[in-house]
C-alpha cells in the first residue's frame, strides 16, 4: 500500500476503534478540554506509528490500546509533575463517554462508585482495570501493557481485594 490507500485504511480502522480511544481518553483526562487533546494526540501517534503496525503480528485493537495507553500514561505522568492540575474525579458525563452513550445516563450508583475508583489507581493499574472491564483476555492485557499474564491476575487480584475494602468499608460506614 502507499500514501492514499494507506491513509484510507487508516481512516477506515480510526472509524471502527475511535471508542477505544475514547475510553481511555475518558480514564486518564481530568476534563473534557484536556479529553479532546488526549483524544487528538493519540490519534497523531497512531498515524505516525500506522506504518509500524503489522496485522499479522497483534489485532488492530491490541496495537491501538498499547499506543493510546503509552500516551495517556506519558501524558499523565508530565501532569504529575506540574502541581497546579487538579483531579477531577469521574462524573457522569465521562461514564457516557466511557459507556459510549449507551443506557449510561442511568447508571447505578456501583458504577459510579466503579468509576470514581478506577481513577484514583495510579496509571498503569488504571488500564489494566479498563482492559479488564473491556472483557479483553488476560493474554491481550499482558501484550498491550508488556507484563507477563501472571502479572495480570496477580495485579487484577490486588485491584479487586481493594475495590471489596472500600466497598466493605462505604457498607460500613452507611455511605
Amino acid at each position: 500500500m502507499g500514501g492514499k490507500a494507506d491513509q484510507q485504511h487508516f481512516e477506515a480502522l480510526w472509524r471502527e476503534h475511535r471508542g477505544i480511544v475514547l475510553k481511555v481518553a475518558s480514564v486518564y483526562a481530568y476534563g473534557a478540554e484536556e479529553r479532546d487533546d488526549l483524544v487528538q494526540e493519540i490519534g497523531a501517534q497512531l498515524w505516525r506509528s500506522f506504518d509500524g503496525y503489522d496485522g499479522r503480528r497483534a489485532k488492530f485493537s491490541t496495537w491501538l490500546y498499547r499506543i493510546a495507553l503509552n500516551v495517556a500514561i506519558s501524558q499523565s505522568r508530565r501532569r504529575r509533575s506540574a502541581p497546579e492540575q487538579r483531579f477531577e474525579p469521574l462524573q457522569m458525563h465521562h461514564l457516557e463517554t466511557i459507556g459510549g452513550g449507551e443506557g449510561i445516563a442511568e447508571a447505578d450508583e456501583r458504577l459510579v462508585e466503579l468509576y470514581a475508583f478506577v481513577g484514583t489507581l495510579d496509571p498503569l493499574n488504571r488500564a489494566l482495570i479498563l482492559l479488564y472491564l473491556e472483557d479483553r483476555s488476560y493474554t491481550e492485557i499482558a501484550e498491550v501493557l508488556g507484563i507477563s499474564e501472571t502479572n495480570v491476575a496477580t495485579k487484577l487480584g490486588r485491584i479487586r481485594q481493594k475495590w471489596r475494602g472500600q466497598m466493605t468499608a462505604a457498607a460500613a460506614t452507611g455511605a
